[in-house]
Protein backbone atom coordinates (compact mmCIF):
# COMPACT_ATOMS: atom_id res chain seq x y z
CA UNK A 1 0.00 0.00 0.00
CA UNK A 2 1.14 3.41 -0.76
CA UNK A 3 2.17 5.97 2.01
CA UNK A 4 -0.65 8.60 2.30
CA UNK A 5 1.91 10.97 3.40
CA UNK A 6 2.82 13.42 1.07
CA UNK A 7 7.16 14.88 0.59
CA UNK A 8 7.36 17.25 2.90
CA UNK A 9 7.24 20.98 1.12
CA UNK A 10 7.75 24.86 2.25
CA UNK A 11 3.78 25.17 2.00
CA UNK A 12 3.82 22.37 4.42
CA UNK A 13 6.03 24.16 6.61
CA UNK A 14 4.60 27.35 6.35
CA UNK A 15 0.72 25.69 7.23
CA UNK A 16 2.19 24.26 10.37
CA UNK A 17 4.07 27.43 11.65
CA UNK A 18 1.21 29.29 10.79
CA UNK A 19 -0.89 26.61 12.85
CA UNK A 20 1.35 27.47 16.09
CA UNK A 21 1.00 31.15 15.59
CA UNK A 22 -2.73 30.86 15.37
CA UNK A 23 -3.63 28.61 17.98
CA UNK A 24 -4.60 30.16 21.34
CA UNK A 25 -5.83 26.33 22.52
CA UNK A 26 -4.44 23.23 22.10
CA UNK A 27 -5.19 19.50 23.40
CA UNK A 28 -2.27 18.62 25.21
CA UNK A 29 -1.86 14.69 25.48
CA UNK A 30 0.21 13.20 28.69
CA UNK A 31 0.83 9.65 29.63
CA UNK A 32 -1.57 9.40 33.11
CA UNK A 33 1.11 8.48 35.39
CA UNK A 34 -1.41 5.86 37.22
CA UNK A 35 -2.33 3.88 34.16
CA UNK A 36 -0.09 4.88 31.61
CA UNK A 37 -2.88 5.49 29.51
CA UNK A 38 -3.74 8.46 27.17
CA UNK A 39 -4.53 11.61 29.24
CA UNK A 40 -5.66 14.73 27.41
CA UNK A 41 -6.22 18.03 28.37
CA UNK A 42 -6.97 21.87 26.77
CA UNK A 43 -4.53 24.50 27.49
CA UNK A 44 -4.21 27.91 26.65
CA UNK A 45 -1.65 28.17 24.65
CA UNK A 46 0.35 30.89 22.67
CA UNK A 47 3.71 31.22 20.16
CA UNK A 48 7.31 31.74 22.47
CA UNK A 49 9.89 33.57 21.25
CA UNK A 50 10.76 30.94 18.39
CA UNK A 51 7.38 30.69 16.97
CA UNK A 52 7.19 27.29 19.19
CA UNK A 53 3.77 26.81 21.26
CA UNK A 54 3.83 27.63 25.18
CA UNK A 55 1.47 27.25 27.91
CA UNK A 56 0.79 28.34 31.08
CA UNK A 57 0.41 25.54 33.51
CA UNK A 58 -0.37 24.53 36.97
CA UNK A 59 1.23 22.24 39.44
CA UNK A 60 -2.11 21.35 40.89
CA UNK A 61 -3.44 19.91 37.57
CA UNK A 62 -2.89 16.29 36.44
CA UNK A 63 -1.51 16.73 32.70
CA UNK A 64 1.44 18.52 35.11
CA UNK A 65 1.69 15.61 37.85
CA UNK A 66 1.87 13.36 34.66
CA UNK A 67 4.41 15.22 32.76
CA UNK A 68 6.88 15.62 35.73
CA UNK A 69 6.53 11.70 35.77
CA UNK A 70 7.22 11.76 31.87
CA UNK A 71 7.49 14.62 29.72
CA UNK A 72 7.21 13.29 26.34
CA UNK A 73 3.72 14.71 25.27
CA UNK A 74 1.45 16.18 21.99
CA UNK A 75 0.09 18.78 21.30
CA UNK A 76 -2.86 18.95 19.17
CA UNK A 77 -3.29 22.34 17.41
CA UNK A 78 -5.92 24.16 14.85
CA UNK A 79 -9.57 24.62 15.12
CA UNK A 80 -12.23 23.69 12.95
CA UNK A 81 -13.89 26.48 11.35
CA UNK A 82 -17.19 27.69 11.48
CA UNK A 83 -18.75 26.02 8.29
CA UNK A 84 -17.98 22.94 6.78
CA UNK A 85 -17.01 19.35 7.80
CA UNK A 86 -14.20 19.62 10.66
CA UNK A 87 -11.83 17.38 9.70
CA UNK A 88 -11.39 19.12 6.31
CA UNK A 89 -9.58 22.14 8.37
CA UNK A 90 -5.69 22.33 9.03
CA UNK A 91 -4.17 20.76 12.28
CA UNK A 92 -1.28 19.98 13.77
CA UNK A 93 -0.08 16.89 16.39
CA UNK A 94 3.28 18.10 17.19
CA UNK A 95 5.03 15.67 19.40
CA UNK A 96 7.67 16.46 21.77
CA UNK A 97 9.40 16.57 25.20
CA UNK A 98 8.06 19.30 27.79
CA UNK A 99 9.68 21.38 29.52
CA UNK A 100 8.68 23.86 32.61
CA UNK A 101 10.34 27.50 32.86
CA UNK A 102 9.84 28.32 36.51
CA UNK A 103 9.37 32.00 38.28
CA UNK A 104 13.42 32.96 38.53
CA UNK A 105 14.23 31.36 35.65
CA UNK A 106 16.22 33.58 33.37
CA UNK A 107 13.77 33.38 29.97
CA UNK A 108 10.77 33.11 32.65
CA UNK A 109 9.71 37.09 32.80
CA UNK A 110 10.35 37.57 29.18
CA UNK A 111 7.94 34.66 28.25
CA UNK A 112 5.65 35.57 30.52
CA UNK A 113 4.93 38.96 29.00
CA UNK A 114 5.02 37.30 25.48
CA UNK A 115 2.34 35.18 26.70
CA UNK A 116 -0.05 37.67 28.87
CA UNK A 117 0.33 39.56 25.45
CA UNK A 118 -1.52 37.25 23.45
CA UNK A 119 -3.51 35.78 26.06
CA UNK A 120 -4.27 38.91 28.38
CA UNK A 121 -6.31 37.24 30.89
CA UNK A 122 -3.45 34.80 32.01
CA UNK A 123 -1.96 38.41 33.61
CA UNK A 124 -4.27 37.35 36.51
CA UNK A 125 -2.68 34.37 37.34
CA UNK A 126 0.56 34.35 35.70
CA UNK A 127 2.32 35.48 39.05
CA UNK A 128 1.17 32.68 41.37
CA UNK A 129 4.07 30.02 42.70
CA UNK A 130 2.19 27.00 41.03
CA UNK A 131 2.39 28.08 37.86
CA UNK A 132 4.97 27.95 35.38
CA UNK A 133 5.46 28.12 31.95
CA UNK A 134 5.74 24.98 29.22
CA UNK A 135 7.48 24.89 26.20
CA UNK A 136 7.21 21.65 23.95
CA UNK A 137 10.58 21.43 22.49
CA UNK A 138 9.63 19.44 18.74
CA UNK A 139 10.34 15.71 18.30
CA UNK A 140 8.41 15.71 15.06
CA UNK A 141 5.11 16.50 13.54
CA UNK A 142 2.12 14.98 11.75
CA UNK A 143 0.32 17.94 9.62
CA UNK A 144 -2.99 16.86 8.39
CA UNK A 145 -3.94 19.79 5.72
CA UNK A 146 -7.12 19.06 4.78
CA UNK A 147 -8.49 15.88 3.09
CA UNK A 148 -5.43 14.13 1.31
CA UNK A 149 -3.19 16.49 2.76
CA UNK A 150 -1.08 14.89 5.18
CA UNK A 151 2.92 15.58 5.76
CA UNK A 152 5.72 14.36 8.39
CA UNK A 153 7.35 17.08 9.17
CA UNK A 154 11.13 16.99 11.71
CA UNK A 155 11.86 19.49 14.32
CA UNK A 156 14.23 21.20 12.19
CA UNK A 157 10.70 22.01 9.61
CA UNK A 158 9.36 23.35 12.51
CA UNK A 159 11.72 25.70 13.54
CA UNK A 160 13.73 26.89 10.80
CA UNK A 161 12.41 29.60 8.55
Amino acid sequence: MASPLRPTDDDARALARNLMAKARFAALAVHDPETGAPLVSRVACAPDDTGLPMALVSDLSMHTQALKADPRCSLLLGEPGPKGDPLTHPRLSLQGQARFIRHGAPDHAALAERLVSFLPKARLYIGFADFSLLRVTPIRAHLNGGFGKAYLLSAKDLTEH
